[in-house]
């Protein structure tokens, strides 16, 4: 009976028990074998050694202080302040690009003395803290918006754009109402040859596209009086504010106001437009600038970026849409 019983439960075992109990260590088996292909795949992604520029030199503007970063860590706060998270994931992978040859341009051309670049979008590109980006997202949205632009930067590491083997002077802006600028009808000199005018369609249907802002006569003149004293408008007369020129990418460059003429750029400044592509409406004692586009339009529209991604195109496409005769080499090869 005993060795009846023995043989009965040794039959169990061998039949039901023993296959089960493979099968389970070959699923943790193969379960194992994912993570470490999983883990592989993404070191690969960030094994990335920088021969030069691995690390920048970075000038906290408001505390004055210059902090040693690593290069990609610095663009992960640059890529979340200067493009939306809810960007298409080439958009902001051309964003990467961009930002990583506009910081490594700074660094061959300082500015400052101390610091290779600083996080001021008015003299450098836009930088935000990580805790500080986090509180403008919705809180459901934190966690995957900042591994989105993790992404976006480690699957682009090393990357920037050259012409004639030289990193670019990666301009870029928001929106372009269309249609780009040349960068000598913004700050003058003799131009670049990358930097050309160019088309982007779909730029219409954000927000940046289009605004407006209106000013009473009296407003006009107080405005103007700030940099020209004597200045002098007869309002009644229609030739006294006119359009004088357009630019290449049509926008305002020569704007008569009364005794004065000053260029579109000024114009935008003193009155605080969005961008120098705008038309003008005089009626009532007021004049309206209808305004199409948001930024000085040289390089890379963000938004037209974003058109082209929803379109279709990847990041290396973006970017040889909005820069000319250019590539994208690996700053190693240099």
């Amino acid at each position: 009976m005993k060795k009846f019983l023995l043989y009965f439960f040794m039959f169990i075992f061998i039949c039901f028990l023993m296959p089960a109990f493979l099968t389970k260590r070959d699923k943790a088996t193969n379960a194992q074998e994912v993570q470490v292909n999983e883990k592989s795949e993404q070191e690969g992604q960030q094994s990335y050694e920088y021969k030069n520029y691995g690390t920048i030199k970075l000038l906290h503007q408001k505390t004055n202080e210059v902090e040693e970063v690593p290069l990609d860590q610095y663009l992960y706060h640059v890529v979340s302040a200067e493009m939306p998270a809810d960007f298409e994931l080439e958009a902001l992978k051309a964003q990467a690009i961009v930002a990583r040859t506009y910081t490594i341009f700074k660094v061959q051309n300082k500015k400052h003395e101390n610091a290779d670049i600083c996080d001021e979008s008015t003299c450098c590109q836009a930088w935000v803290s990580k805790e500080d980006r986090m509180l403008r997202w919705e809180e459901e949205k934190r966690q995957s918006n900042w591994q989105k632009i993790e992404q976006c930067v480690n699957e682009t590491k090393g990357k920037i754009i050259t012409y004639n083997n030289q990193p670019i002077n990666a301009f870029f802006h928001a929106n372009s109402g269309g249609i780009t600028e040349l960068p000598v009808n913004v700050w003058g000199g003799s131009g670049l040859p990358y930097l050309q005018v160019v088309e982007t369609a779909g730029e219409e249907g954000y927000n940046q596209y289009a605004s407006q802002a209106e000013f009473t006569n009296e407003q006009i003149l107080t405005k103007l009086k700030e940099k020209y004293q004597d200045i002098t408008i007869d309002f009644a007369n229609p030739e006294e504010i006119k359009i004088i020129e357009y630019t290449d990418g049509n926008r305002v460059k020569t704007i008569k106001f009364g005794n004065h003429e000053i260029s579109g750029v000024e114009a935008r400044t003193l009155f605080g437009l969005k961008s120098t592509n705008f038309e003008m409406i005089k009626e009532d004692g007021k004049t309206k600038f209808q305004v199409k586009g948001y930024g000085h339009g040289v390089g890379m529209s963000q938004t037209g970026a974003d058109s082209m991604a929803k379109q279709g195109k990847n990041a290396e496409e973006i970017i040889h849409h909005f820069y000319k005769e250019v590539e994208i080499k690996e700053i190693n090869s240099l």
